[in-house]
């Protein structure tokens, strides 16, 4: 009897063993099942997208690609239209649309997972976009494209003229004299090179145009001669990249979604904007590496930012990721300005997208809160909330607010989506190998940006800006912490306000009585420098500077046209304290200007000196 109900038991936990385990299989869905294996080097675009639309359509929660290389090409891929933040223009890009290597819309609990797969792109494609998706996470997947859209060329010693030897990735042409860089359907049409320094490891803005009217000459496969003057000199072993400008593309696009994890997952190349995140609620991006492939042995890996966040809101959120070899700014986190062109009536006004390259997309939705800003001054001087939201065309809508637009409207004023801001956490990353900055951070939500470190920014390492006149970027700050960050030989392509970290608004007059931003807080850094400044602030109300470390380096030699260690202007409520300075320090003063000395605070030490 004993050994009859042992049985039982057996039997009973091996039935629910099975149906346990069948259960968990029928959560997963895996593209083997599908009859797609990997490392075919096959066209496998149409089949993986039906796979997706397959666990959509059926609520899996779980989609799994077996490790190995899987190639995605144009044809079969989803075309869609997507306007796109920060992108084209109508000329650049007429049609908008997308050529999608993999699309997830309106998916919802969905985790993918490739096990550490390698998918190569082919051609100019969108890696992935998740238009609508709530509760989705990429996970473990790498992503590089066979031909990446940047050509790289190193530069090798020569008696006369210029010789190159280019990247085995890069293919070309010399038809005529003249180099044509072209790929899988495209070619390079409007250059922008960037020069990367393998010594001093910096990347600085170059010239293509020489090469475009210096006669080219093949001297064996990958290695070109060229014709170039007699005053036009290269540094053998730098290394030159040139990227056709036109942003037609980008690397992900993440579209008016919810709650969107990546971990693991490294995007190796991206052509125009990396990854975009476009009026989504909290983001997470957790050990994503934004760099080549080691064995690649390329130098860029994106023709522009690598992570743009436009009008997002609830929590951004980017941890322990690696940055590497943009042609453009790592992170940038903005909102949109409108300006207003036409008062409707009492509470209605027409409003338009003012920069060449953002339109066509959702600004504003009934329920939100909005602000009126100032272009003049940047100031936020009243609030509403919208009410209704008219499409005109692709550069303008018709807003109907709940309440009558503010009387103090000027000409140029716009419209702030202040709904739309997300709180931001930038934590354990690593920037280096880009030309511009390294973070740029505009949201009035609290932001923290801790324990990172800044390797060689060609400009500033953090941009703190708010503008209605260039990108119209918004918008101004009210809680920022930059504490616990190394930053290393950052903004040595000079210019005015080029400053380790810089607090620029767009505003015209710094007026002391008119803050643009508040409370910013720079706690417990290192900053390792060759020159001069470290902090440039414009329009700041509440800026600390307390407890840093400033450490005199010389592997590059100082440039800067503004030689003060500190540069506020029509600042108020600034206090540096606790600075400790090791080496031969710089510029070792603070300069004043458009603010009173009593809006100024200097606690130690005694060698900076107050102007």
């Amino acid at each position: 009897m004993l050994f009859k109900n042992k049985l039982l038991q057996w039997t009973g936990l091996i039935a629910v063993t099975l149906i346990s385990v069948k259960s968990a299989q029928s959560q997963t869905v895996s593209v083997a099942d599908f009859g797609i294996m990997p490392d075919t080097y096959e066209n496998v675009t149409r089949r993986i997208q039906n796979v997706i639309d397959y666990a959509l359509k059926h609520n899996q929660p779980r989609l799994v690609f077996p490790k190995g290389r899987y190639d995605f090409w144009p044809e079969g891929a989803t075309r869609a239209k997507y306007f796109v933040s920060n992108t084209s223009t109508e000329q650049e890009d007429s049609s908008k649309v997308k050529t999608i290597g993999m699309l997830f819309k309106n998916a919802r609990n969905l985790s993918v997972d490739g096990n550490g797969s390698l998918f190569v792109f082919h051609g100019k494609m969108t890696t992935v976009v998740l238009d609508h998706c709530e509760n989705v996470t990429l996970q473990n997947i790498e992503v590089d494209f066979e031909r990446p859209t940047m050509s790289e060329m190193r530069y090798v010693k020569s008696q006369k003229g210029t010789d190159i030897e280019i990247h085995p990735d890069s293919r070309y042409s010399v038809v005529d004299g003249k180099l044509i860089w072209h790929g899988e359907g495209w070619k390079t049409s409007h250059f922008h090179a960037v020069e990367f320094d393998t010594t001093q490891k910096t990347m600085r803005y170059a010239d293509w145009g020489t090469f475009n009217k210096s006669k080219a000459t093949e001297i064996r496969p990958n290695l070109i001669h060229f014709d170039t003057p007699e005053s036009f000199k290269t540094k053998p072993g730098n290394v030159l990249t040139v990227r056709d400008i036109i942003r037609d593309q980008v690397g992900m696009f993440i579209l008016e979604s919810k709650n969107v994890n990546l971990e693991n997952v490294g995007m190796h190349y991206m052509h125009g904007l990396g990854i975009v995140s476009q009026y989504t609620e909290n983001i997470t991006m957790r050990r994503v590496t934004c760099a080549p492939r080691p064995e690649s042995k390329r130098i860029v890996a994106s023709s522009a930012d690598f992570m743009h966040f436009s009008g997002c809101r609830g929590k951004v959120t980017i941890e322990n990721c690696r940055f590497s070899g943009a042609h453009d700014d790592p992170i940038n986190v903005h909102g949109t300005n409108l300006r207003m062109t036409e008062k409707l009536s009492n509470n209605k006004l027409k409003l338009r997208f003012m920069h060449g390259q953002s339109y066509g997309f959702n600004a504003f939705f009934p329920g939100d809160t909005v602000a009126f800003v100032h272009a003049a001054s940047m100031i936020r001087f009243e609030k509403g909330r919208v009410k209704s939201v008219e499409r005109l065309s692709d550069r303008e809508i018709a807003v109907t607010f709940e309440n009558n637009v503010p009387d103090g409207l000027e000409a140029h004023d716009c419209v702030e989506n202040m709904t739309w801001t997300p709180e931001v956490l930038i934590r354990g990353n690593h920037f280096t190998r880009t030309n511009t900055r390294g973070v740029l951070l505009t949201t009035p939500r609290k932001a923290i940006v801790e324990n990172n470190t800044f390797f060689r920014t060609g400009m500033s390492a953090i941009l703190i800006e708010a503008d209605a006149e260039g990108w119209y970027e918004s918008g101004p700050v009210r809680d920022v912490t930059i504490r616990n960050n190394e930053f290393v030989d950052c903004a040595y392509q000079g210019g005015p306000g080029n400053a380790i970290i810089a607090i620029h608004p767009s505003n015209k007059i710094a007026d002391v009585k008119k803050p643009v931003h508040f409370n910013i807080r720079i706690e417990n850094n290192v900053f390792k420098t060759f020159d001069y400044p470290v902090l440039y602030a414009k329009s700041t109300q509440g800026l600390i500077f307390n407890n840093n470390t400033i450490v005199r380096t010389h592997d590059l030699a100082p440039q800067s046209e503004n030689k003060r260690m500190f540069y506020f202007n029509g600042c108020s409520d600034v206090h540096i304290s606790g600075t400790k300075l090791e080496g031969d320090i710089l510029g070792k003063n603070v300069r004043l200007e458009n603010m009173r000395k009593s809006d100024f605070k200097l606690s130690g030490p005694e060698k900076i000196i107050v102007e």
